[in-house]
């Protein structure tokens, strides 16, 4: 018996999901989390053989759970629901270790043969996803991700600079580099556009 945790946000989905997979004969829904730190709290407990979750959570998201599991070495699987081709998402699940990535309105069918095929060894990709991935690669570097994240979760340059042992002169360039390079006129518009392609979460 393959044994499942699923975290979703959406309750309505997350309740079919459970219901869908339990119909399965040789698949069993242990735990259901409605937020990210509920599935890292139900996969260090459980120790499920696949842990199934959306990307975009409160508390944690997807990715953020997939890290810790990752980083703890606990051997459950974890196959990524999206409805979204982002390339930093999907750069940070393959980093993360991630065994699968797929879409959203896949039939529980497939869902149910894909983790089947996770419990064997086998990655499972959505092309459209990894086709959406090929097709834009990030132009910003990692420490300009940084900046630009941190400045996303509503820090001054004073503030960043501080968090990253950086000048704020430096600090001030990094941001230079990263309008250029995005092709956008402030920071909002940067935000918007690196948070639209996955390249900060």
């Amino acid at each position: 018996m393959i044994s499942i945790v699923i975290a979703e946000d959406q309750r309505m989905l997350l309740g079919a999901l459970g219901a869908l997979l339990d119909l399965e004969e040789d698949l069993e829904v242990i735990g259901q989390a409605s937020n990210g730190e509920e599935a890292w709290k139900l996969v260090q407990t459980l120790k499920p053989d696949i842990c199934l979750m959306d990307i975009e959570m409160p508390i944690k998201t997807g990715l953020d759970v997939a890290e810790a599991i990752h980083k703890a070495k606990i051997s459950s699987k974890v196959v990524i629901l999206t409805t979204f081709a982002r390339v930093g998402y999907f750069e940070r699940a393959v980093k993360a270790g991630v065994m699968g990535y797929l879409l959203k309105d896949s039939s529980s069918d497939d869902l149910a043969d894909s983790i089947r095929n996770i419990m064997k060894g086998k990655r499972e990709f959505a092309p459209e996803l990894v086709f959406g991935v090929l097709k834009e690669d990030n132009p910003l570097t990692e420490r300009e991700r940084e900046v630009l994240k941190l400045i996303a979760d509503g820090m001054t340059t004073k503030e960043v600079s501080g968090a990253l042992y950086l000048s704020a002169g430096t600090v001030r360039n990094y941001m230079s580099e990263i309008l250029n390079k995005l092709e956008v006129k402030n920071r909002i518009e940067a935000i918007t556009r690196a948070k639209e392609r996955g390249w900060i979460i």
